[in-house]
């Protein structure tokens, strides 16, 4: 599933990206990246430490 693509890249980047630099790391479109990341939030799986940019909690 897309939620595990959209984690594991975060996982092996070590720091907050944004949604585009997610996709790109991926492989996935950026829109199917902006839904995994909507789930990933609703699970409280992933968090912001500052404006756009996401990382896993």
């Amino acid at each position: 599933m897309s939620t595990e693509k959209v984690l594991a890249a975060m996982q092996v980047a070590g720091k907050p990206m944004k949604a585009g630099e997610i996709a790109e790391a991926s492989g996935l479109d950026k829109n199917e990246v902006e839904k995994a990341m909507k789930m990933l939030k609703a699970e409280e799986k992933i968090v912001s430490p500052k404006r756009c940019f996401w990382e896993p909690k």
